[in-house]
């Protein structure tokens, strides 16, 4: 078992352990350190014994930890490109999804948007999935290209169509007030979800691997590689979703207020550092709603693994 993965055993046992581990390893400045730095943290982590026991007592540890989680695929142990590492995501999501809730001129620049914000949130994705060796024998890479190109452009091109039709046609306004205010809220979570869901479709095809208490694999499990992958697409809409209700919400009451009905150029900056925040505050949240290290019973699991162990609990790495 990846060292990641007992980190998640031993520290990610409830919510609010999950969230306080989220809001360190979401910092930032781990972006600068180096590939030879964090080959150096996981050499640390796997060679000291005492690390596993007791990983937050000493500070050079800790750091260690904190590079290995925001950097390594705890499922492959391979590092992950930077701009799809945790601590990059709201800096880079950020304007992305700002600008996808932009009102657009035409639906070719609302198109542009959406498939720039789908096609990163997708990268991010596949960098943290749970990549297990059946799917790598079966899933050629140019094929796995084409399905998340297609899934890309697919959110897109549905996330353009409330901006088609306001361009297009001349709607009424309680209509413009649907397409613009309401509509753009379940889309955008449910796009999100979908994407997901098809960009680590190989994990509930072909299955993830299952292991027991002490870390040995059990068996590669569908089942298991359904519930991870609903989880992440669950979590990712929710934080999606919020993140426009909240803004939009507190601009209901306050675009009246004096000073915004006499400075509306302001309106526009000030929902994007409303957006930055939201994000910034819901994405540990996000990230810790479900275990890392997920749990599973044997009895929904598949017939030839009850057959494998007696254990009651099964785990598997559900991703980010």
């Amino acid at each position: 078992m990846d060292v990641n993965l007992q980190f998640w055993r031993t520290e990610g046992k409830s919510f609010f352990q999950r969230f306080l581990h989220w809001t360190d390893i979401l910092d930032p400045t781990v972006l600068l350190k180096s590939n030879e730095e964090i080959e150096k943290s996981r050499l640390l982590l796997q060679t000291s014994a005492q690390t596993l026991q007791e990983p937050l007592r000493d500070k050079k540890v800790n750091e260690a930890w904190k590079l290995s989680l925001s950097s390594v695929n705890s499922g492959t142990g391979e590092i992950i490109p930077i701009v799809f590492r945790p601590p990059a995501f709201l800096p880079l999501v950020t304007p992305l999804f700002f600008a996808t809730l932009l009102s657009h001129k035409g639906a070719k620049k609302a198109f542009i948007c959406q498939f720039l914000f789908h096609a990163h949130v997708a990268g991010f994705t596949i960098a943290n999935g749970n990549a297990t060796a059946k799917a790598e024998e079966t899933a050629l890479p140019q094929k796995q290209l084409l399905v998340c190109t297609g899934a890309v452009s697919y959110a897109a091109f549905i996330g353009a169509v409330p901006h088609f039709f306001m361009s297009q046609h001349r709607l009424s306004a309680p209509l413009q007030v649907f397409f613009r205010k309401f509509l753009p809220i379940p889309l955008l979570a449910s796009l999100s979800a979908f994407t997901v869901m098809i960009v680590r479709g190989t994990e509930y095809e072909n299955g993830i691997e299952v292991r027991d208490k002490n870390g040995k694999v059990i068996g590669v499990s569908q089942k298991a590689g359904r519930k991870a992958v609903q989880d992440t697409a669950l979590s990712r809409a929710a934080l999606f979703g919020t993140a426009v209700i909240i803004p939009d919400s507190l601009l209901f009451f306050i675009q009246r207020t004096n000073f915004l009905l006499r400075n509306p150029h302001i309106l526009n900056p000030l929902r994007l550092l409303m957006t930055l925040s939201t994000l910034g505050a819901l994405l540990p949240v996000s990230l810790s709603v479900f275990p890392q290290l997920g749990e599973i019973k044997r009895d929904d699991l598949e017939k030839e693994i009850l057959s494998s162990t007696e254990e009651t609990e099964l785990f598997y790495n559900r991703g980010v």
